[in-house]
């Protein structure tokens, strides 16, 4: 007997009910039905699709079958037992999967944001083996780079910006660095890096609604829903390994997994950032959003949020004369894995590292190679405005 006609002996009929979790869509002509809570996907026909509507509710086979064609019931179970294989359709007496019990606290996220943040997860990314540089040759040649930015015609003449000073230096001198020095990171500069990027500076006291942390980057709602992991490979005083850090007490805390054996395991395809100190791991606790805005364009809050945080990051390191670094390039799975967290209710979104800066280099913006690229003056700079200015020595 197929999977759709079993019974339990002495209990209910087995009920059948599509997954709260599909989605369907048209991709190189196919129709495809997918779960994206679990990534199961099949090629659908406009009969499955029929079944797959017909079970929003719990039904049993026989409310089923009742309504098709006898001689149409052994195909109704084949596609029935195929549904339940691909988790599209489940049973009532399956449990549930994990992932599937999340979402359930995503509430009006589904389907939209859900899909984008399961269905983005895990991508392969291209091997560092594979010549970037000539890739992406061989692609202009034959569909030119898009235009770096929006062009507009005459205008009204700005006054000349004020560039000086060390907030603009600072500002100006930030380069994505990709080597890094032989010594370790000073755990002051980690210190200096966690408190100014993601510590609270203080408390808001909202009588009868909570209270709000106050961060030197914004977020949405002051909702602040990002956490950070420390991967530590190279800090002076630290053992190597994954810390939490809590921003209101300025502690780390260390996890059980002491994290892979190079940065690339987490930053799949990047060997170059695999002589960095530490790994900052930006991960989002969904619900603190969730509470404050149901509609799923909220989703985009944290992206933003994960952004101004990435930035303060970056030109914290500048100032402190340090090599800094961000990827969105993530082995999504195993960096969860290792935090011991469910990827659905808290997940990693975002990466930060940082170095110390390798001796006689004054920026490196491409591996392999010891050349700094030209550089060009803007349409906007005055004769006498310097060149574009690299990064500087140590400033601390």
């Amino acid at each position: 007997m197929g999977t759709a006609t079993r019974r339990v002996r002495g209990r209910s009929p087995i009920a059948f009910r599509r997954s709260p979790y599909v989605v369907s869509y048209w991709s190189d002509g196919q129709l495809v039905v997918l779960n994206y809570a679990t990534g199961a996907s099949a090629e659908a026909t406009p009969l499955a699709l029929e079944i797959l509507d017909s079970l929003k509710e719990w039904r049993t086979w026989d409310d089923l079958s009742a309504t098709w064609p006898r001689n149409e019931h052994k195909l109704l179970r084949q596609l029935i037992d195929l549904m339940v294989k691909r988790t599209l359709v489940v049973r009532s007496t399956d449990a549930s999967h994990a992932i599937e019990r999340g979402l359930e606290r995503w509430g009006t996220w589904n389907p939209v944001a859900a899909l984008f943040h399961l269905a983005t997860k895990d991508v392969q990314f291209a091997s560092a083996d594979v010549d970037q540089q000539a890739v992406s040759c061989e692609k202009a040649r034959t569909e030119p780079v898009p235009a770096s930015l929006k062009a507009s015609a005459g205008g009204i003449p700005l006054p000349k910006p004020v560039t000086e000073g060390q907030l603009p230096s600072v500002l100006l001198e930030r380069r994505t660095w990709r080597r890094f020095g032989d010594g370790p990171l000073a755990l002051g500069n980690l210190s200096t890096l966690l408190q100014l990027t993601w510590g609270v500076h203080g408390w808001l006291e909202v009588p009868g609604v909570s209270r709000f942390a106050l961060k030197t980057s914004p977020s949405g709602g002051a909702r602040h829903s990002i956490e950070v992991y420390v991967f530590v490979r190279k800090v002076a005083g630290l053992r190597r390994g994954l810390y939490h850090y809590n921003p209101d007490t300025h502690c780390l805390a260390p996890l059980k997994r002491a994290g892979p054996r190079r940065v690339s395991d987490y930053l799949p395809g990047q060997p170059w950032y695999d002589d960095a100190g530490a790994v900052m791991l930006m991960t989002s606790v969904f619900e603190r959003v969730q509470w404050r805005y149901p509609y799923p364009r909220a989703y985009r809050a944290i992206m933003a949020e994960a952004g101004h945080l990435c930035q303060t990051f970056c030109l914290v390191s500048t100032w402190l004369g340090l090599a800094p670094f961000c990827t969105m390039a993530l082995a999504d799975s195993r960096i969860e894995r290792d935090l011991a967290i469910d990827g659905v209710s808290e997940s990693v979104i975002y990466a930060a590292g940082v170095g110390i800066r390798p001796p006689g280099v004054t920026w490196a913006p491409l591996p392999g190679t010891d050349e700094v690229p030209r550089t060009t003056k803007p349409a906007h700079a005055h004769d006498d405005d310097p060149a574009p200015q690299r990064p500087s020595a140590n400033r601390r």
